[in-house]
């Protein structure tokens, strides 16, 4: 974690992305994007972030250096773009688009739309791969169900039953299990990536929404709403060790690289805050823009 990491955090309400400095918390830049920019996906070389502007049905292109919107992808069908994933080799995005119920795939860096995949199922949310990236997983809030994407095919192989209104969504490191965050049952459930039965089913926070695995896989953390904390799963174990209380309407969470802190973007505070991952505590905030939720990190070297 060097002083001149960046966070990229998307404000919502002010359509806007602010670069934040990691070391000292202070705004390096601010850069207007569509209506309601939502979740962020950057290149490994840190150069370019996408995000999706949910409702202006678009997706903004940044040059993370200069700290600019550079171009916008656009599409009739776009109906709330929400989240967004590239491959590993970076020839692909992927982008799950909720009201039209179908995950777009683009061709890097032409942009050129390979494929518009229907889901089949309601409000198709969210997006989680494999480590291989033989699979993404796509959760459906209307449906109740996780689709599973095989990418080497292009195709939907199958659903999987999930609880009711399931979003937050993670692969371990090790790819031998994923985490389900279900909204209206206050749990998550560990599903099996081999046979994608349920493997175990616990209690957290209230009105879960983002699910992150820490980078070594030590720990599973959920951003629940409602009760404005952020759970803490030992993923060993898969039960719930700690709650972390936050800011208000707590969404995206990122890590450092080393794992050493977690960065919470607060919806109802205005604010981001820093988590000591060792301690499991908040140590701090940093202001940013109108009710921030999706939110990027930008390694320095």
């Amino acid at each position: 974690m060097g002083s001149s990491d960046r966070l990229v955090v998307l404000n919502k309400d002010e359509d806007s992305v602010s670069f934040i400095e990691t070391g000292s918390g202070k705004t390096l830049g601010v850069v207007a994007v569509g209506s309601h920019p939502h979740e962020i996906a950057i290149t490994k070389d840190r150069r370019t972030a996408y995000v999706s502007n949910a409702m202006g049905n678009s997706i903004s292109i940044l040059d993370t250096t200069a700290m600019t919107e550079a171009d916008r992808i656009e599409h009739d069908e776009f109906q709330f773009p929400h989240d967004l994933k590239i491959s590993p080799d970076e020839s692909q995005l992927y982008v799950a688009v909720t009201y039209a119920n179908k995950v777009f795939i683009y061709e890097r860096p032409s942009h050129r739309l390979l494929k518009i995949l229907p889901t089949g199922q309601r409000l198709s949310h969210m997006l989680a791969p494999t480590p291989d990236w033989k699979r993404l997983y796509v959760p459906n809030l209307g449906s109740n169900t996780l689709s599973v994407l095989n990418t080497e095919t292009g195709e939907i192989e199958f659903h999987v039953s999930v609880g009711k209104k399931p979003e937050g969504v993670a692969v371990h490191p090790s790819g031998e299990f994923l985490y389900v965050a279900n909204q209206d049952e206050n749990n998550v459930y560990v599903l099996s990536t081999e046979h994608h039965g349920v493997l175990a089913k616990h209690p957290i926070g209230e009105l879960p929404v983002r699910l992150v695995f820490s980078p070594d896989g030590r720990y599973a953390f959920t951003a629940n709403r409602l009760s404005h904390d952020v759970s803490v799963i030992d993923t060993e174990r898969h039960w719930e060790i700690k709650r972390i209380l936050v800011g208000r309407w707590p969404g995206g969470i990122v890590f450092d690289p080393a794992g050493e802190r977690a960065y919470v973007a607060n919806n109802k505070t205005n604010d981001v805050s820093v988590v000591d991952v060792s301690a499991l505590q908040e140590i701090g905030r940093f202001e940013a823009g109108i009710h921030p939720d999706g939110i990027g990190y930008l390694a320095a070297s």
